[in-house]
């Protein structure tokens, strides 16, 4: 069974889509991420982007470490009690979530990426 029929049985169908829309409509600062860690360029581990944990939308998602990367704008200063709510039910769920700011990203990207490595090298298998 392929990782998205496992994930699908419990993620609403609207969660799906608006996962595919997300994917349509990324950010300049999820783009220059995107462009770094796509196609296996982090340690040889393929992420996803737009990638659906239950009702929530992960921005970037390693399955085979289960580690998540959120990047958060200016919005998510109002939505701090959502971020936390989300980041913990992904944890539930087994998975790891490193939260950076559009600003770390654009001002330290070389930083940013260093950080997820590291986080892949330590990150035991779920």
């Amino acid at each position: 069974m392929g990782v998205n029929s496992v994930n699908a049985h419990r993620t609403p169908p609207d969660a799906i889509q608006k996962a595919r829309t997300l994917r349509s409509n990324m950010t300049d600062v999820e783009r220059v991420v995107w462009q770094a860690i796509r196609g296996e360029q982090m340690n040889g581990y393929k992420f996803r982007r737009q990638f659906a944990i239950g009702k929530y939308i992960a921005d970037f998602a390693c399955i085979e470490k289960k580690l998540v990367i959120e990047l958060d704008g200016g919005q998510h200063q109002d939505q701090h009690v959502y971020d936390e709510q989300r980041s913990a039910f992904m944890q539930e769920q087994g998975w790891q979530v490193l939260r950076f700011w559009n600003s770390d990203v654009l001002e330290n990207l070389a930083g940013v990426l260093f950080r997820v490595s590291e986080k892949l090298k330590d990150s035991p298998p779920p």
